[in-house]
């Protein structure tokens, strides 16, 4: 049954007379509404000689309509059962089209879709064609555009089967891997009318721990559903003739050999469980040639319902299967050396393994790893990039892999949290088979670095530097200037040093420009976009530094009204956003993140929005939780959160921008468990915006966030950080948003319907607001518009418009 489109809104106080409510959408402020639906700035992708770009244009926000179309959420994830599609496409493109780069000229593409939602877009080997998926209401295309007619064409004669992933692989220039649909969605299962039977569950004697996953199948009909749409069958498009490759399966993924001559098949299979996703299931991996037919049966894994809890433990199987891109056809994958239990004693956690065609040998060892091995970049034999590490101590470890000695010799360590020490990825390029991989300059010894961070005590300075992979040293070749935020998006030729780079100001939008390192000649312009937010001219951004009570330093992104002085107008009231981040290391929480100097981009999901309505906002406001004298991070969760929010206050106060006794915080996710808390346990604000939060940590027993200790290990932990267990005390004001379909793993939407009884039941000031059809992240722009309206009612009647607190209140 179709709900009516309103956002139910239930409050114990405030704003209106009725405990409940259903309104119609609001709209807020013009000027906040034109934010937010201002035609982003388009994106680019460019071929690897710098001759043509592909200029896409993002679709606008969705309207609730498109939202609430038919959903199967099964699985853990949510279909279009007319389609066999995500229902949720976050980005597609509405618009493409062509440019010369050494001319200048744009070129229209013909035979595009007259509805262009275009995603998965891809460029041939040789990079005269590009293809792209068409989600259509009924179904899924796949066209083909030709470079240097600008002629797009519609290539596949069955709708696709975009359910587990678009995986599309080019074979060779003229051809395609992708998965259709083996039936209609007109022969969907039909829903029985009455149950066979109960639903039962059992576990016999195994441990199963399970995160808290979403849209889960429930019953034996949702197997039948997702057996259903799941199942597809492998073709090869060759010059828009298509040929079945093997038989219909559950497709998990398929990978062509770097040869062409094989695939890399993750068939999924029963029993389908009901307590993990897809991806989760049972599977087999295989090897088959290019017709589909098996060569061999590599793993048979199980379901990841037993795999044991804890961050860096995983399961007693192989894993990250994968083929080596510099060999023709060989599978790499890793098996743990210690069971699994990252806590086992043993001198090396992980090894890695290689199996060359024919397949019919054993496989070989490449290399053992010390910590738990997470991925492989192959240049050569001589020259591989093997990254590892441990999540519970935030550690990283790249080491060079020498397949002709087989000898694996330390690059570089490092902290995950230190930003400073972040050298980049390696610049890669295509090798005989087509394939990225990492690419050697001088004869081999060194390799090129991209930072399009490149975090430093000046903040965020993006950089390309050479690695020497002997000495072990790292040379700086050209930073971003100081002033504005560049970065490298392509190296055209690593001899000549021809770049790509995506420079931005505070008031200039992102452009793309074409860089010779060695000639020094004048950057070459090769975009020309405009100003989306032109309103936003004016407001001043800052990066702000300062320190909390224990000395940790602390950054924000400060906002100020457009023509603000505070000499004149005095301080104003604020907004800070945030969201809480741990650390082993006091150092890596103190270093500078982001920019002060580049582009005032308004983010859907943010609080800048509030700047042109007269308030201060602090965005990304530091908000770091420290390991401390032998503890883990959250043992000090609600301590160190009051003294990262006093310390913020306190600078803008000092600044005399800020007015300390009007003051909101916010955040999603994270952010909203961060300012329940807040409102819980201090009394520094005058009201809080909590969106998609989860507020009683028992909801997710197995772990949260970077919190791996269960419930029953620290019970004690879980109630003192859940903002439930202090309702009572919540009497800030507290406007809760959520939406009705959150899919994400822990903020199910009980968290907000309990948190709002609580403190309505206790009789503090509390207003909840259920956006419908809206899953984590909020998308339809009736949605975004009306929370945006809700938000600006609540900072203006609590905080902007507050009343000054007498002494009573302030006790």
């Amino acid at each position: 049954m179709k709900r009516t489109l309103l956002c139910t809104l239930l409050l114990a106080t405030g704003v209106y007379v009725k405990a409940q409510d259903a309104v119609s959408y609001q709209m807020p402020p013009k000027a906040i509404a034109d934010l937010l639906l201002a035609k982003p700035t388009p994106s680019i992708t460019i071929d690897a000689k710098g001759e043509w770009m592909l200029i896409s244009e993002r679709n606008s926000l969705p309207s609730v309509e498109e939202l609430a179309r038919p959903e199967l959420r099964i699985a853990g994830m949510r279909i279009n059962p007319n389609n066999f599609a995500p229902s949720r496409q976050v980005i597609s493109f509405s618009s493409l089209s062509l440019k010369n780069v050494k001319t200048g000229k744009t070129f229209i593409i013909t035979g595009l879709p007259g509805v262009l939602n275009a995603t998965n877009i891809s460029w041939s080997p040789d990079e005269s064609k590009v293809v792209f998926t068409q989600t259509n209401a009924k179904s899924v295309d796949l066209y083909q555009i030709n470079v240097l007619t600008h002629k797009a064409t519609r290539l596949n004669k069955l709708p696709l089967n975009m359910v587990l992933g678009g995986d599309i692989s080019w074979v060779d220039n003229s051809t395609l891997l992708y998965k259709v649909i083996t039936k209609a969605a007109t022969m969907a299962p039909a829903k029985p009318l009455t149950p066979t039977g109960p639903v039962v569950q059992q576990n016999l004697g195994k441990s199963a721990p399970s995160v808290t996953y979403q849209d889960m199948i429930k019953t034996p009909y949702d197997e039948k559903l997702f057996e259903f749409y799941a199942t597809s069958q492998l073709v090869i498009n060759k010059s828009g003739v298509e040929m079945p490759v093997g038989k219909p399966a559950i497709y998990a993924s398929a990978q062509v050999s770097p040869d062409k001559k094989y695939i890399l098949e993750r068939t999924l299979h029963k029993p389908f469980s009901y307590l993990v996703p897809a991806q989760g299931f049972p599977s087999t991996v295989l090897i088959a040639d290019i017709s589909g037919k098996a060569v061999k049966n590599v793993a048979e894994l199980p379901s990841t319902e037993v795999k044991p809890s804890g961050y860096d433990n995983i399961q007693n199987v192989p894993r990250g299967f994968d083929w080596r891109d510099d060999e023709a056809a060989t599978v790499t994958y890793a098996m743990p050396l210690d069971s699994g239990l990252i806590r086992k004693k043993v001198a090396y956690h992980d090894a890695v393994y290689a199996l060359s065609a024919p397949f019919t040998g054993e496989a070989k060892e490449l290399f053992k790893t010390e910590q738990r091995f997470r991925n492989i970049q192959w240049g050569n034999a001589e020259i591989a990039l093997v990254s590892e590490g441990l999540r519970s101590k935030q550690s990283t470890r790249v080491s060079r892999f020498n397949s002709t000695t087989g000898k694996l010799e330390t690059l570089w360590e490092r902290n995950q949290t230190d930003v400073y020490g972040n050298l980049g990825e390696p610049v890669t390029e295509r090798n005989k088979f087509g394939r990225s991989v990492i690419m050697p300059i001088r004869n081999g010894s060194k390799i090129l670095m991209n930072n399009q961070v490149g975090s430093s005590p000046k903040g965020d300075l993006p950089f390309l530097a050479t690695f020497d992979l002997n000495s072990k040293k790292s040379e700086i070749i050209w930073r971003s200037q100081e002033g504005q935020f560049e970065y490298v998006y392509d190296v055209l030729d690593p001899v000549k040093l021809v770049l790509v780079t995506r420079r931005e100001t505070q008031t200039q939008v992102p452009n793309y420009f074409i860089k010779n390192l060695v000639l020094r000649i004048g950057d070459q312009q090769i975009t020309s976009f405009t100003n989306p937010y032109p309103q936003m001219e004016g407001v001043s951004k800052t990066k702000i530094q300062y320190k909390r009570s224990d000395g940790v330093d602390m950054t924000g992104d400060l906002y100020l009204p457009k023509g603000y002085n505070k000499e004149k107008d005095g301080p104003l009231p604020v907004l800070i956003w945030a969201y809480p981040a741990e650390f082993n290391s006091a150092n890596d929480a103190a270093q500078i993140r982001g920019s002060k100097d580049r582009f005032i981009t308004i983010n859907p999901g943010g609080p800048v929005f509030f700047v042109t309505q007269g308030y201060a906002v602090l965005d990304n406001a530091s908000m770091p939780i420290v390991a401390k004298d032998g503890k883990q991070p959250n043992d000090t969760f609600i301590a160190q959160l009051e003294m990262n929010a006093k310390a913020a206050i306190d600078k803008l106060a000092d600044l005399g921008v800020g007015d300390r006794n009007r003051v909101a915080v916010g955040g999603h996710s994270y952010g909203s468990f961060m300012t329940a808390n807040l409102l819980a346990h201090t009394k520094l604000f005058k009201a809080g915006l909590a969106e998609s939060g989860a507020y009683n940590r028992t909801l997710t027993p197995f772990g949260f966030q970077n919190e791996e200790r269960t419930y029953w290990e620290a019970p004690k932990l879980y109630y003192e950080m859940s903002p439930f267990s202090y309702a009572d005390k919540i009497k800030t004001p507290l406007l809760l948003i959520h939406g009705d379909a959150d899919d994400n793993t822990g903020t199910y939407p009980i968290n907000s319907e309990r948190l709002f009884a609580a403190i309505k039941g206790l009789g503090g000031t509390v207003r909840f607001v259920y956006l419908p059809y809206e899953a984590h992240g909020y998308r339809a722009k009736e949605n975004l518009l009306h929370k945006l309206w809700e938000q600006n009612q609540w900072l203006d009647k609590y905080v902007k418009n507050a009343k000054p607190q007498t002494a009573a209140q302030a006790d």
